[in-house]
């Protein structure tokens, strides 16, 4: 089991500065990684860029794993991630993990000119991930498909870690399309919108069950679930990493900001608050 924090772009943490430093403090105080949501516009729209954001903390930083919890691809072009997301792996020395969505929300697609159906994000994320492989390889690579077109482009340096940056995809569960997604790549990052913990749970041995069974090969793959545990109270967050570590969880991610699916954002925030839970470290049951 690893443990990692799960924090907004936006609000408290919308300043590049802030990120830096909370995430210097996660690495000395014991996390295995620093992950950040990957928004544009709306919420408070106080944010800093990810990428940005990102580069800042993999300088600052020596030995956590960093990355975006999710960036939604297709409203991006999939040549400026492939540059953006080698770059930070070379300045991390191989940290990045590149957590991957169709993105959600009219303020970031309809209201911005992208994509507004699904079923086409959804291809369009397919094609860009073929898209960005290929373009971490820093062979030649010539591509003519629905969404995108790249012709002779061989983009050097190529990342540090092999045979590629890990790639993680985000979805709700139970729709099945994203699961089948993830299966084909390194890891998934499910998502739930409702229910108590039994349900979730119960829902996370679903999904974990489906998405294992449509897996290729035996590579290593990651469960990646995101929730809250009382820093102030080891002994019950132990308790309650411990149920989804022994349901097939691989990482825990820990939202210090005040935030569930089905009830909002708690306001306001405490930035203080939040940096103290980040210092008093990871609830480790091994």
């Amino acid at each position: 089991m690893r443990y990692g924090l799960y924090l907004p772009n936006f609000g408290a943490f919308g300043d590049p500065k802030t990120l830096v430093s909370l995430a210097v403090d996660a690495e000395a105080n014991g996390w295995d990684g620093f992950f950040i949501w990957d928004h544009i516009a709306g919420f408070d729209n106080t944010m800093v860029d990810p990428w940005v954001g990102l580069a800042a903390v993999a300088q600052a930083t020596e030995r956590i794993r960093i990355g975006t919890t999710v960036t939604p691809v297709p409203r991006r072009r999939p040549q400026k991630l492939a540059r953006e997301t080698a770059s930070i792996d070379r300045l991390s020395d191989g940290r990045l993990t590149f957590g991957v969505g169709i993105g959600e929300g009219a303020g970031e697609y309809d209201n911005l000119g992208e994509e507004a159906s699904l079923i086409a994000r959804g291809e369009m994320l397919d094609e860009a991930l073929e898209v960005i492989t290929r373009l971490w390889s820093g062979e030649t690579v010539d591509h003519r498909g629905t969404h995108y077109r790249v012709e002779g482009a061989r983009f050097l340096p190529v990342p540090v870690q092999t045979p590629r940056i890990p790639i993680w995809v985000g979805g709700f569960w139970p729709h099945r399309k994203p699961m089948r997604r993830a299966a084909a790549w390194d890891g998934v990052i499910p998502l739930f919108s409702a229910g108590d913990e039994e349900v979730r749970l119960r829902e996370l041995r679903q999904c974990i069950d489906y998405v294992r069974a449509h897996r290729r090969d035996d590579a290593p793959f990651d469960v990646v679930y995101m929730g809250i545990t009382p820093g102030d109270n080891p002994e019950r967050a132990r308790e309650i990493v411990a149920r989804y570590h022994s349901t097939g969880a691989t990482w825990w991610l820990e939202s210090i900001a005040p935030y569930r699916f089905d009830e909002g954002f708690a306001e306001p925030w405490d930035l203080q608050a939040l940096r103290e839970r980040v210092l008093q470290g990871p609830p480790r049951i091994d």
